[in-house]
């Protein structure tokens, strides 16, 4: 008798506890909670020969975006592979798209993920993956789009429903439909409280949309629901942060990088990405961080000259960068160089993007600012293609116009405030950089009105009282 899965598609193993434990590690995938991988890795150690319970462990390798995750992710593969056909067609296309991605072809794993959803829409592990690859590689449009094909194939009475539509809240803040986003995020929640990707996607939308003093609230009012246990908490509590920064409150965003987003040094990418981007936009602020820096860039300072994920490697540069690590600095440069001129997608992502970032934070970090600007402006229209959001790539734009103001180029530097006051006219930040751009350039009448705008931004937002929480 064949099994099927609590949204009916069909496995080729037989073991009803097998099925049992991969039920229970999808939900804890989909809801970023720990832990899926132990939990699989249990029921494949009574089933070493269960094609399924391979499928989501290679998509859990897959989702890492680091280089160590491969021979889990070979494993797995080979695993499903070596079964022929005893294995049925859906985890056979798992395992095409996994093998792709260990091979280095990311957009054909992609498109091998993407297939799946399209004859199997409610494989919820496929979906998910494919979500979260098409935020790796930069397809924004994708974010939405993937998601919305599915969506008539699933409704309330289908388990993992919630995480569906949390996953479009995502994809539709990714492509400025604000209104629709917080109202489909905050519909998943509904369904469950307890779907930090929902929570994040709302918390997106608060923050492209300046919403400091919401913002703030969204995330402290629901922290027993995201944070506790939960894979994408450090992230949650980023989001949290940038609130606080744009606020200018310092103290309150090295609180929570302390206790919150790297609390402990632990060797994960997708941490210390967000590690490095909070520390970089102090230090591009001007403000002391102290010796922060020194023991995150000693933790990625083993994986800085992978090659692997561009996106990782301008991160390991930022940070090794900060710590003034000048030897590992080049060494991660000749890394990206080298992985710009091979072939596949992470070569198009370093060419592109990868390599012309993390050279223009590396002269930002030695006070060449004509080229930081000269290297920023030249890739900031095609940024997207090595992927995150638009809230992380925000990053690239922060240091074009600190270097701009610092290298003297003041119209250049007034025309980069003029955008983000008019993008964001709530940011308390953006009117400083305004006023400051104003100030250089003489403008004083124009640079007031900046400053009181600022502090009428500020006033704007209902007093903000920081949460403690216990360690």
């Amino acid at each position: 008798m064949t099994l099927h899965d609590s949204r009916g598609l069909a496995l080729s193993s037989r073991n009803p506890a097998s099925l049992e434990q991969l039920e229970r590690a999808t939900a804890l995938c989909a809801s970023y909670f720990v832990d899926p991988l132990a939990t699989i890795d249990a029921a494949l150690a009574d089933d070493p020969g269960f094609a399924a319970g391979h499928c989501l462990r290679a998509a859990l390798a897959v989702m890492s975006t680091e280089r160590g995750a491969l021979p889990l992710l070979a494993d797995s593969v080979n695993a499903i592979e070596a079964q022929g056909t005893q294995a049925n067609e859906r985890e056979r296309m798992h395992a095409a798209a996994g093998r792709a991605w260990l091979e280095g072809d990311f957009e054909r794993s992609l498109r091998g993920y993407g297939d799946i959803v399209v004859a199997y829409p409610r494989d919820l592990v496929a979906l998910q993956t494919a979500h979260i690859a098409d935020f790796l590689l930069g397809h924004s449009t994708l974010l939405r789009d993937r998601i919305a094909q599915v969506l008539p194939q699933w409704s309330r009475d289908v388990p993992g429903y919630g995480y569906v539509i949390g996953m479009h809240a995502f994809g539709l803040e990714e492509t400025g439909l604000y209104a629709r986003a917080e109202e489909t995020g905050r519909r998943a929640l509904e369904l469950n409280p307890r779907d930090p990707w929902a929570v994040h996607a709302v918390a997106h939308v608060m923050e492209m949309q300046g919403r400091i003093a919401e913002g703030i609230e969204w995330l402290e009012s629901r922290v027993a629901d995201w944070a506790p246990e939960n894979g994408l908490a450090f992230h949650n509590w980023w989001h949290l942060a940038l609130h606080y920064l744009d606020l200018g409150d310092h103290a309150r965003v090295l609180e929570l990088y302390d206790t919150r987003i790297r609390p402990v040094q632990n060797p994960v990418s997708m941490e210390m990405l967000d590690a490095s981007a909070m520390l970089w936009r102090l230090t591009v602020r001007g403000i002391d961080v102290g010796r922060r820096w020194e023991p995150l860039a000693a933790t990625w300072s083993t994986l800085a000259c992978d090659g692997f994920y561009a996106f990782n490697g301008v991160h390991a540069v930022m940070a090794l960068v900060g710590a003034s690590r000048w030897r590992e600095v080049e060494a991660a440069i000749d890394s990206l160089s080298i992985a710009a001129a091979g072939a596949g997608t992470n070569a198009m992502m370093s060419r592109e993007v990868g390599l012309p970032v993390a050279r223009a934070f590396v002269a930002f970090g030695q006070g060449r600012y004509d080229e930081v600007v000269d290297g920023l402006l030249r890739v900031r229209p095609h940024a997207h293609r090595f992927g995150g959001s638009h809230a992380q790539r925000d990053v690239i734009h922060l240091t074009l116009i600190e270097a701009a103001h610092r290298a003297g180029q003041g119209s250049l530097s007034r025309a980069l405030a003029a955008e983000r006051t008019t993008l964001k006219p709530s940011s308390p930040f953006n009117w400083r950089l305004a006023a400051r751009a104003l100030a250089a350039a003489g403008a004083s009448i124009d640079a007031q009105h900046a400053t009181d705008m600022a502090e009428a931004a500020i006033a704007a937002q209902r007093p903000v009282t920081a949460a403690r929480f216990a360690a």
